[in-house]
């Protein structure tokens, strides 16, 4: 018995000394947050390597953003100003353009993803963060060249085509051209709809979108506020 004690103790202690070991134990460690007033920005527009322009014009850009961010583009995507983007009214819908500043000589690639600008005197709407790229974000417009380098269909021919007239700011003017339209053209389709800025605004849906029909009805008609715009829906 004198024998087994000094066993029985050092048997034990080791069983003491076992469940007191720590035990490893796996946390998950979440990601860092981003940095304060970052936002993701879309990977530039991709082309053909040595892609040349099959198109150009010369024109004013202006950008849009905070109203229209988030809502639904003309091409059925989600409008996000921190993508690299772009509005026009006749280009067909995601066609890839390189803008440049004339000034600044800064050149952007931007996807055509929306419709706009709805200003006479203007041929682009860029995003916020294609804006800034060209130095268009803080004086609000500035000359450009738009360059188109890839299209997925016809510039030229084809296409589906419609009417814009606005900004309509009175409500009841809007609703009245709209009826007029509607009784002149029996065939077209014809919409009165407010817009993010609280304007109102009419379109026109000709028989077959054909654009020489909506072309004749922007040469047949005059509007008491606001102007009338070719656009391509496709």
């Amino acid at each position: 018995m004198k024998r087994l004690l000094p066993l029985l103790l050092l048997a034990a202690l080791l069983a003491l000394t076992g469940c007191g070991g720590k035990k490893r134990v796996r946390v998950a460690v979440p990601p860092p947050p981003p940095v304060a007033g970052t936002q993701p920005e879309e990977e530039t527009p991709s082309v053909r390597p040595n892609a040349q322009p099959i198109f150009t014009e010369v024109g004013y850009a202006s950008w849009y953003g905070g109203p229209y961010h988030n809502r639904r583009a003309a091409n059925g995507e989600i409008y996000d100003m921190n993508a690299l983007t772009a509005a026009h009214r006749t280009l067909p819908l995601n066609s890839v353009v390189r803008v440049t500043n004339l000034k600044t000589h800064q050149s952007v690639l931007v996807r055509i993803t929306d419709r706009g600008p709805f200003v006479p005197d203007r041929i682009i709407d860029l995003s916020a963060a294609a804006a800034k790229k060209i130095d268009v974000w803080r004086p609000g417009t500035a000359k450009v060249r738009v360059d188109v380098l890839d299209t997925p269909k016809p510039i030229e021919t084809g296409g589906r085509w419609c009417v814009q007239i606005g900004s309509i700011e009175d409500q009841q003017t809007a609703r009245e051209l709209q009826e007029k339209l509607a009784r002149r053209y029996k065939t077209a389709k014809v919409l009165a709809f407010s817009g993010p800025m609280h304007d109102w605004w009419v379109r026109v849906r000709v028989l077959d979108d054909s654009k020489r029909r909506a072309e004749q009805v922007v040469h047949d008609n005059s509007t008491p506020e606001g102007h009338i715009f070719l656009v391509r829906l496709d």
